[in-house]
């Protein structure tokens, strides 16, 4: 009964501490992960988790969890390794990889780190500047991995999913926007709207909420994030930023955020690379590496089919 995907549940709810932030992690339904949780303990007749909040471990479930963190890691290891027969073609692993967002690096770095301690062979560089047309460096032979916030079929290129995200509308506490549950796109027409040095096709809430409605507000750019929190918390003006990027600044109070529009104003992200690329084992293990680094990290991501 006990199985490798018992073991990877154990530590997703372990280190979640919620069903739901698990599933999420696990590219699971809540309904299927609590299936296969009550489907284990039963089988063995013990109970793994408290259902608190935070989840806790019982005896019982800190057993499968110290088996997990022993055996889990020696699996992982061997399946590189058998990558590395399949994919051994004598020619060292190269990976420049290159970003359109600006807030990328936050989560990028780590996973770089991460993927470097299983992958120590592979040269890993980032193509410094702000690139408005990324995919462009893969034709050019100037980058082997790109992240980006579309999808766009193209022929030569692979594209594999990361994850979806929250766009946030960012205001100061004591602007009178902040007493509204969300957004709208009149909302932005008379303020300045405070965004990054890209261009429109690059920002979500411009492209698919303000030209539609023919809103087009005064603007002011910040290249830093830090930048463009302090200018809103000045009451400088208004922005839209992901939820991920700008969750400690709102447990701080530094700013208030609030959803665009009554649906949300929800965004991907993707990486690509050229077809050839895209099938080595080392460059397959650095996506899942990404998806999982940022799955265990960023709060209110989900799954992007």
């Amino acid at each position: 009964m006990l199985a490798l995907k018992h073991l990877r549940l154990i530590e997703a709810l372990n280190d979640s501490g919620s069903i739901t932030r698990a599933a999420t992690r696990l590219f699971l339904t809540q309904s299927a992960l609590s299936h296969q949780l009550v489907a284990l303990e039963a089988h063995y007749g013990v109970t793994l988790f408290e259902r608190a909040r935070p989840l806790r471990l019982t005896p019982a479930g800190e057993l499968l969890l110290t088996l997990s963190r022993e055996i889990m890691p020696k699996i992982e290891a061997a399946k590189r390794d058998l990558a590395r027969m399949v994919d051994d073609d004598n020619q060292p692993g190269k990976l420049r990889i290159a970003v359109e967002c600006h807030t990328c690096y936050d989560w990028l770095m780590p996973a770089m780190d991460d993927y470097r301690a299983h992958w120590p062979e592979v040269e890993m560089d980032l193509v410094g500047g702000f690139h408005t047309d990324p995919i462009a460096l893969l034709a050019e032979d100037k980058a082997d991995l790109v992240v980006v916030s579309e999808m766009a079929k193209q022929k030569g290129v692979v594209f594999n999913p990361l994850f979806r995200y929250e766009m946030l509308a960012l205001m100061a506490a004591s602007h009178p926007l902040a007493k509204k549950p969300c957004l709208t796109a009149r909302d932005f027409a008379n303020d300045i709207l405070i965004t990054y040095p890209a261009p429109d096709r690059l920002l979500d809430l411009v492209r698919r909420i303000l030209k539609p409605a023919g809103i087009t507000p005064e603007r002011r750019h910040a290249e830093l994030t830090i930048a463009i929190v302090q200018l809103v918390a000045s009451r400088k003006g208004l922005a839209a930023l992901p939820a991920w990027a700008i969750q400690s600044y709102l447990e701080r109070g530094y700013v208030v955020a609030r959803p665009i529009t009554k649906k949300g104003l929800w965004s991907g992200l993707y990486t690509a690379a050229r077809e050839d690329d895209a099938g080595r084992a080392f460059h397959k293990d650095f996506v899942a590496t990404l998806r999982e680094q940022a799955f265990m990290t960023l709060p209110g991501i989900e799954p992007l089919a």
